[in-house]
């Protein structure tokens, strides 16, 4: 048997581990909660050889390829677009707007946003499926990669595990560019493995956005005779929008393919009249947490209502702290979540501050039906649609994507759709917890940022 490392050889590798912690997280201006500092420094002073692995692989959230400049806000800027242009996203921009009201509306935008690529079609996913769904879309890309459109296909390596390798390689065959982020394998060096990309998009030649919370599978679109579908939401758009998610996506494939990205510009000029959007990336590849920002902004900012759906809730101290505050000053605030979804953890973890938002009046209602929507609508002149759930790991870990509505018969839309399936859902019932849950729900919370 092994001889256990002496109190020296111990102390130094604490010390070792620690100034690995403390330098890393400075350079890459790391912000943790409380809470999860604390851990990760009782870690590294009493368990070193698990915790500093452990923490080079997982613990990590900041990869900033580039810091954006801030930008000036347009004149009489809405104060998310003043927001914003401090962290240096583009403007606002014009654009004609399709949302989609169910899965029927979805899949016809997105075969039609396809079929009218001329040059070059971008495809981004946390996964693509193994089912008849898939099939066809994997289909569709293949032909219009053979009559001479550029496809690129960027998937998430650890929701890629979910998918067809068979089909992967029928696309590929036919000419369709197809590439995992962040692959799990111990070869590939850049950063911590649980940093995913969760954006889900379809960009025809940099003009037209098809994007939302759906991912490329049955159940997110109309589902299977096995499985009904999930209740999501999404849009297409044409304008400058469409343009800046381009470039984003550019950048996402650099990133993948090991290559380091140019900096990401467009011109700011006078926009034509229109209703009003602007494209949200959010992640380890932006220095600030830029959702977590605008959603905290908003409660605080709110008069008169939020609104909100989300198939996984389980809020962060500060967020949740925003939507207190925001329905202890008379704001109302809507939750519409699922009863049960289809990650049990975070539905154990969200009842902590489902009962404390309860407490202060917050309506939460749950839908018999799985959701898988993910909206914000902040009084009638803001409201976000995407794929960030509102917990720790969109937040604050994955590669997201939301695009901001400015325009109030677009935000009327989104609050109408978010009241339907509300008012078809159950009222949370807010009951004491037992001993037992109060301690499991405690040790679930401190992991939460990594559900």
């Amino acid at each position: 048997m092994a001889a256990l490392p002496g109190p020296t050889a111990h102390l130094a590798a604490a010390v070792v581990a620690l100034l690995a912690y403390v330098l890393t997280s400075r350079a890459e201006r790391e912000r943790r909660a409380p809470s999860v500092a604390i851990g990760w420094v009782l870690g590294m002073m009493f368990l070193p050889y698990l915790a500093f692995p452990f923490y080079f692989l997982f613990g990590r959230r900041k990869l900033v390829r580039m810091l954006r400049h801030p930008l000036p806000p347009p004149p009489d800027a809405h104060w998310a677009a003043v927001l914003l242009a401090g962290f240096g996203m583009p403007p606002p921009a014009p654009s004609a707007v399709y949302l989609h009201r169910d899965g029927g509306e979805a899949l016809l935008a997105l075969w039609r946003t396809i079929d009218n690529a001329r040059e070059r079609l971008d495809v981004c996913s946390y996964l693509l499926g193994r089912d008849a769904f898939a099939a066809e879309l994997s289909t569709r890309l293949a032909e219009r990669a053979q009559s001479g459109v550029a496809v690129r296909v960027l998937l998430d390596a650890y929701g890629a595990w979910l998918g067809d390798r068979q089909m992967w390689q029928r696309m590929r065959q036919t000419g369709v560019e197809l590439r995992m982020f962040r692959p799990l394998s111990l070869r590939y060096s850049d950063g911590p493995r649980n940093l995913r990309m969760h954006r889900k998009l379809c960009i025809a030649d940099g003009r037209i956005l098809w994007s939302g919370g759906r991912n490329f599978a049955a159940e997110y679109f109309l589902g299977t005779h096995e499985r009904d579908p999930w209740i999501d939401l999404s849009f297409d758009l044409e304008g400058a929008t469409a343009a800046d998610a381009a470039h984003q996506f550019e950048v996402d494939w650099l990133v993948a393919r090991g290559r380091t990205p140019r900096p990401i510009t467009r011109d700011v000029e006078a926009a034509p009249p229109g209703p009003l959007t602007q494209y949200l990336p959010s992640g380890p590849d932006q220095a600030e947490d830029t959702l977590r920002a605008l959603l905290i902004e908003g409660c605080y900012r709110a008069d008169r209502r939020i609104m909100a759906i989300t198939p996984y809730f389980v809020p962060d101290e500060g967020v949740l702290t925003a939507l207190r505050l925001a329905a202890c000053r008379g704001v109302a605030v809507t939750l519409c979540l699922p009863k049960r979804s289809n990650h049990v953890l975070a539905d154990f973890a969200r009842n902590r501050a489902l009962r404390e938002l309860a407490s202060v009046g917050v309506e939460i209602r749950l839908s018999a039906q799985m959701l898988h929507a993910k909206a914000l609508v902040f009084d009638d002149s803001l409201a976000l649609i995407g794929s960030a759930n509102l917990d720790p790991r969109s937040l604050l870990l994955n590669h997201e994507a939301m695009t901001l509505f400015y325009d109030r018969a677009h935000v009327e839309w989104i609050a109408d759709w978010i009241a339907g399936y509300s008012a078809i859902g159950s009222s949370f019932e807010n009951r004491p917890p037992g001993l037992a849950r109060e301690i499991g729900e405690g040790l679930l919370l401190t992991v939460a940022f990594q559900l």
